[in-house]
């Protein structure tokens, strides 16, 4: 099986990069990676400059996970449910260091509060069964913050919320991204949050990253089939009549067995006969926009021999 198999990207501070696409293409796996639940079998996760992804001794996990913490999808199967929320909150503390004994109780109020959860005794005191989804996905939040970390690394925080509870998570998430300049990694396959939050998208199809660059430009202006069709694919209660999506039915997770070629061409309506034979190359196609297509985005090397016009 090829999991997630050509996958670059960069977390800058103070940015919130979405990394979008269809259930199975991997986008879990790279998150899980990048906070070091899974062990890579090959290629580096450099942080700060160094490469962290060979490191396996404890105290170089430990520093490593104090700066990139993970914020799973269930914010119910993330805590403990036997524990309250206040020893959930203190044992990174303990564990990590991060204050002295006599003020891990003031630390814990004062993240509570920082994630909205007022008055912070009250929710201290309380179970997780005893709170909201969305208030236990701030409970997670929080946890994640008490070891100050530089990367935060979301997979998929409001999929499992109500749709009227969403938005204050996405908030939280907005104001975190400009208060402790975090750098957040938000993994998603709903295109309404990625445009609302992300600063940077990264579209995911198979294990590979086919389109990147920043939000508005992706979402507006796309350029590989796989995104068009994602954006085409999104209701719109302002559109009364829209012309059918054409997309041909083809094997789904090409991860699994991919075939020579672009991953993406059984399902493409743009496909060339060149598009089975050769791999496409990421190419900034225009101004920091980037995609992995021989007919929207032809690698200058192969634009003249393809025959096919350089599309902006």
């Amino acid at each position: 099986m090829h999991a997630a198999d050509d996958v670059t990207f960069v977390l800058r501070p103070g940015t919130i990069t979405a990394l979008v696409g269809e259930s199975g293409s991997g986008k879990s796996t790279v998150a899980r990676l990048l906070a070091r639940l899974y062990q890579p079998t090959a290629g580096q996760v450099l942080f700060d400059g160094v490469d962290v992804a060979g490191a396996r001794r404890r105290r170089d996990l430990l520093r490593y996970r104090s700066q990139v913490q993970m914020i799973f999808q269930d914010p119910f199967g993330s805590l403990n449910p036997v524990k309250t929320i206040r020893h959930h909150l203190a044992r990174p503390l303990r564990i990590h260091g991060r204050v002295e004994r006599g003020g891990v109780e003031a630390r814990v109020q004062e993240l509570l509060e920082t994630v909205g959860l007022v008055p912070a005794e009250k929710y201290a005191a309380k179970f997780p069964h005893e709170l909201s989804g969305g208030q236990r996905q701030r409970v997670a939040i929080a946890r994640a913050l008490a070891v100050e970390p530089a990367v935060l690394v979301a997979d998929e925080p409001t999929s499992m919320l109500d749709v009227s509870i969403r938005v204050g998570i996405l908030n939280l998430m907005l104001d975190l991204k400009e208060r402790e300049r975090l750098a957040f990694l938000y993994v998603t396959h709903d295109l309404a949050s990625a445009r609302y939050v992300a600063d940077t998208v990264l579209v995911m199809y198979a294990g590979q990253i086919v389109e990147q660059g920043a939000a508005e430009q992706v979402l507006q202006r796309p350029l590989h089939p796989y995104t068009q069709l994602l954006l085409a694919s999104v209701p719109d209660p302002a559109v009364t009549e829209r012309a059918p999506i054409t997309a041909r039915k083809g094997l789904a997770a090409a991860a699994v067995d991919p075939p020579p070629g672009c991953r993406f061409v059984e399902r493409c309506p743009l496909r060339i006969p060149v598009c089975s034979e050769r791999t496409p190359e990421l190419v900034e196609a225009s101004p920091g926009q980037s995609a992995r297509c021989h007919v929207t985005a032809p690698s200058p090397a192969r634009r003249e021999d393809l025959h096919v016009e350089h599309v902006q």
